[in-house]
């Protein structure tokens, strides 16, 4: 298992510069979110990708595996506790007013 980042990037998050990657390949059960830009979930069956606000504001993730994204301090647009991205989704999240929301997206799954 491992994480590849590429491309370093600083970010300006909440008064405090953020280094992080632009972009994060993931093949790790249990992840989270370290200020990228887009993540890509890949070669494990399963993995639980929580969304840091201190670190992250807004992400892309791409799912080549099925994932659960559950957020560390409030809802996922002010009404879920998680939810769950199937294999091939890409989904966009911005963090504001201490919930997470989603921009875009493609492939959740029903809860």
């Amino acid at each position: 298992m491992a994480i590849i980042k590429s491309i370093p990037s600083q970010r300006l998050l909440n008064g405090e510069i953020i280094n992080s990657s632009e972009i994060s390949l993931v093949s790790e059960e249990t992840y989270t979110t370290e200020g990228e830009e887009c993540i890509i979930v890949r070669t494990v069956p399963y993995c639980t990708l929580y969304l840091n606000h201190f670190t992250t504001d807004h992400v892309v993730i791409k799912a080549l595996t099925n994932v659960l994204v559950k957020p560390r301090v409030g809802k996922i647009d002010e009404e879920y506790e998680d939810v769950e991205l199937s294999k091939g989704a890409c989904v966009e999240f911005r963090f504001a007013n201490s919930n997470w929301y989603i921009l875009s997206s493609d492939g959740l799954k029903q809860s």
